[in-house]
C-alpha cells in the first residue's frame, strides 16, 4: 500500500502519502489508492473531516514519480494526465480536507494541495515548482495556486523552478498556508481543526464547502482545460526533460 487512511472516533480520516523512500512521489498505485478514498468517503457517514498528509517528515509529496510512463495520444489538444483524478474534488468529494505539510511540497503536489480547504504547514515546509527548469510547462499547478496566492507570487514560483523554494512563513504570508506550527506539529494542528470541523453537523459543513467552490470554479474549469494544449505544445520531448533533470546542480534560495 502507498496511501495509509485511519479514521478516528471523532469523525475525521488521516490520510498519509506513504512512500517516504520517493518523497512520496505519487505513482499510479498511489493514484489508485487516493482516488478510491474520495470514492469512499463519499458515502462513508463516519467520516465527516480529513486530514491529508505525507509520511517521514521529509515532504509531503514531491508529485508525480518521474518512473511513470503513460502513453499518450498523438494531438496537441489532448492529453492523459494521470493526476487530473488525485485530488478529493475531482472525485466529487465535499466533504472538508485539510492539507498537513511537513518538508518539501512540489510540483503535481499542487494538484493536491490545491484541491484542500486550506493548509497547515510546520517550519520545515518549503514550497516549488520545479517544471521550468526541466523544460516543462507548469499548467495545472500553476492554476491551482492561482487559486489561492496573489498572481505576482505563482508566477516567481513556477518561473523560478529550483532556484527559490517559498518558506512556510512566506507561505502564511501570501496566502497559500493558513497555519504554521512548530516543527513535527504540522498534523496535530491540521487534525486539531479537522476535528472541529467534524463535529458540526456535516450538511452544513458540506453545503459551505460547496458554495466556497461554487465562488471560483467556473474560472477553475476553464483555465484547466487550456492545460492540455500548453503542456503538449511547451514540454520539451521525454529525453531532453530527462537530461535537464540529470544535469540539475544543488543549490537554491528559501524566501
Amino acid at each position: 500500500m502507498t496511501v495509509r487512511v485511519r479514521v478516528q472516533e471523532d469523525g475525521v480520516a488521516v490520510v498519509s502519502l506513504d512512500r517516504p523512500e520517493r518523497h512520496n512521489a505519487i505513482d499510479l498505485e498511489t493514484v489508485s489508492e487516493l482516488t478510491a478514498a474520495w470514492r469512499r468517503f463519499r458515502r462513508d457517514d463516519a467520516v465527516r473531516a480529513v486530514v491529508l498528509t505525507g509520511a517521514g517528515g521529509r515532504a509531503f509529496s514531491t508529485g508525480i514519480d518521474r518512473s511513470v510512463e503513460v502513453a499518450q495520444p498523438p494531438s496537441p489538444y489532448a492529453m492523459d494526465d494521470p493526476l487530473r483524478t488525485v485530488g478529493p474534488k475531482a472525485n466529487d468529494l465535499w466533504k472538508p480536507v485539510v492539507a498537513a505539510v511537513a518538508g518539501m511540497a512540489c510540483g503535481g503536489a499542487f494538484y493536491l494541495l490545491g484541491e484542500a480547504e486550506f493548509i497547515v504547514a510546520d517550519e520545515t515546509a518549503a514550497f516549488f515548482d520545479p517544471h521550468t527548469s526541466y523544460g516543462m510547462v507548469s499548467a495545472y499547478e500553476a492554476v491551482y495556486m492561482a487559486q489561492r496566492m496573489p498572481m505576482g507570487e505563482v508566477a516567481r514560483m513556477a518561473l523560478m523552478g529550483t532556484a527559490e523554494r517559498l518558506s512556510a512563513r512566506r507561505a502564511y504570508e501570501t496566502g497559500l498556508v493558513s497555519e504554521v506550527a512548530p516543527a513535527g506539529e504540522a498534523l496535530t494542528a491540521a487534525i486539531r481543526a479537522a476535528s472541529v470541523i467534524a463535529s458540526y453537523p456535516t450538511e452544513a459543513v458540506q453545503g459551505t464547502v460547496r458554495a466556497l467552490w461554487a465562488a471560483k470554479e467556473a474560472a477553475l474549469a476553464q483555465a484547466l482545460a487550456q492545460a492540455p494544449q500548453l503542456i503538449a505544445l511547451g514540454n520539451l520531448p521525454p529525453g531532453r526533460q530527462a537530461a535537464l533533470f540529470a544535469a540539475r546542480t544543488p543549490g537554491f534560495r528559501t524566501r
